[in-house]
């Protein structure tokens, strides 16, 4: 059973830090990209970093680049993104998401597994 969870996830003023977690299971766990993508109301979902499951590197949105960091545990199947320096810009929902392409881009139709979401709130 394919299965992403989330956590990390809140509520900070401008210039803190979260971390957010995704734990992959089951079919997700074969997949060679992750991704966390973001969603604002009414934004399009974007991609904000993916990262190649086998230690093909990171790519980030030009947006977060030098303020966000991903990092993954591939022993535990899971994925974290760092984000420092968080802007009110910066809120929306975060998912994490699992699929196969080469390169991991981060076009949303390349994900077929996605967890639940994760709110991200930044405060002026």
């Amino acid at each position: 059973q394919a299965q992403l969870e989330e956590s990390g996830g809140g509520s900070v003023q401008a210039g803190g830090s979260l971390r957010l977690s995704c734990a992959a299971s089951g079919y997700t766990a074969r997949s060679n990209c992750m991704g966390w993508f973001r969603q604002a109301p009414g934004k399009e979902r974007e991609g904000v970093a993916t990262t190649h499951t086998g230690g093909g590197g990171t790519a980030y949105v030009d947006s977060v680049k030098g303020r966000f960091t991903s990092s993954q545990d591939n022993a535990k199947n899971t994925m974290y993104l760092r984000m420092n320096s968080l802007k009110p810009e910066d809120t929306a929902m975060y998912y994490c998401a699992a699929g196969w392409a080469t390169p991991c881009v981060p076009e949303v139709d390349r994900y077929n597994y996605w967890g639940q979401g994760t709110q991200v709130t930044v405060s002026p």
